[in-house]
């Protein structure tokens, strides 16, 4: 999918204030970050590292893993479609709504599909798929898995591709890398762009099996992490305790702002664990209310309409700063469909 996801804002002639639509942290990159970069602005002039070497080595320090089980890539958007080429023609499942782009990366490469509810999971479902794509958090919905290395557990013939991009936003869910050493059923995939707000330096990275981490990298091809990109991540990891998000602060306000949005009988406001969350509209869609919004009041939602699953009245909302947040509950005010 090319077109259609959230952020933007680049294809409308109306001025945004406010841009609900993208679950990036919405602070900015992190004290120091821009500075660093514009010294190191003479490294351009250079090929980056063929595989983000150095970073590899800051990931696997930081995770407590060797470098032979990380690939880093230019986002995670990289580490799907090389997962998807790596066992193209395969039978998958993809845990939805989802991120589209599991689905068109496994389309392009022959995989056998079948599509799995959310909510199916409390069952532990057997699977007789070769691999699962699952997001937790959730992307949508912002809904988190607590019982998922115990699925891994239990289907152990079947590759556990464990999407971990808003796990910077939850409090209480540990990361699944931790649990590499017990399962070799399982890959997971981080972003270094939501939570420190860097998405057009696009970066990420994958961790699994040095036997995985090999058969993605006869398929990669070089230099595709940028040589500012690169640094951007080094800077990350080596001031990794002090740029941290105030969580705790953000899904406080989160659950502020949904409150006040459930006050308005209009919508259905779904619960989340992360700083996004799904709603829907009671009255007309939500590609009208996208419009609506952006016309009288220079305000960006995200149409979730096109999520597998979902239906036209839902869309996505991040939340911001609590006086931004208001911005959009005073306006859904006057929405009349």
């Amino acid at each position: 999918m090319l077109h259609g996801h959230g952020d933007d804002s680049y294809r409308h002639s109306s001025t945004i204030i406010a841009d609900f639509s993208t679950n990036v942290w919405y602070g900015g990159e992190p004290k120091g970050l821009k500075e660093h970069l514009f010294s190191q602005w003479a490294t351009i002039n250079r090929y980056p590292e063929v595989v983000a070497e150095s970073l590899v080595q800051k990931v696997a320090s930081h995770h407590g893993i060797k470098p032979e089980q990380v690939l880093v890539n230019s986002g995670t958007t990289e580490s799907i479609y090389l997962l998807a080429q790596a066992f193209a023609g395969r039978k998958t499942t993809i845990v939805v709504p989802a991120f589209a782009e599991y689905e068109d990366a496994c389309r392009m490469h022959n995989h056998e599909l079948t599509f799995m509810p959310w909510n199916a999971l409390a069952d532990l479902p057997p699977l007789i798929s070769d691999l699962v794509f699952i997001c937790n958090p959730n992307n949508p919905t912002g809904a988190t898995f607590a019982q998922l290395a115990a699925w891994i557990s239990q289907n152990p013939k079947t590759l556990f591709v464990v999407d971990e991009a808003f796990i910077d936003f939850t409090v209480g869910l540990p990361t699944m890398i931790a649990e590499l050493s017990w399962y070799d059923n399982l890959v997971v995939m981080h972003s270094m762009t939501k939570a420190y707000a860097i998405p057009g330096l696009r970066l990420g990275y994958l961790v699994g099996t040095p036997e995985l981490i090999e058969r993605l990298k006869a398929l990669k091809q070089p230099w595709t992490v940028n040589t500012m990109a690169l640094e951007a991540g080094k800077f990350i990891f080596d001031q990794y305790d002090s740029i941290q998000l105030p969580v705790r602060q953000l899904l406080a306000d989160k659950d502020d702002f949904v409150a006040d949005l459930r006050e308005n009988k209009a919508f259905r406001v779904y619960n989340s664990e992360t700083h996004f969350f799904l709603a829907e509209t009671r009255t007309g869609t939500a590609a009208a209310l996208k419009q609506f919004l952006i016309k009288q009041h220079g305000l960006l939602i995200r149409d979730a309409s096109n999520f597998r699953g979902l239906g036209k009245g839902h869309f996505r909302v991040a939340t911001l700063a609590p006086e931004t947040n208001q911005r959009l509950i005073n306006a859904l005010a006057e929405w009349k469909s």
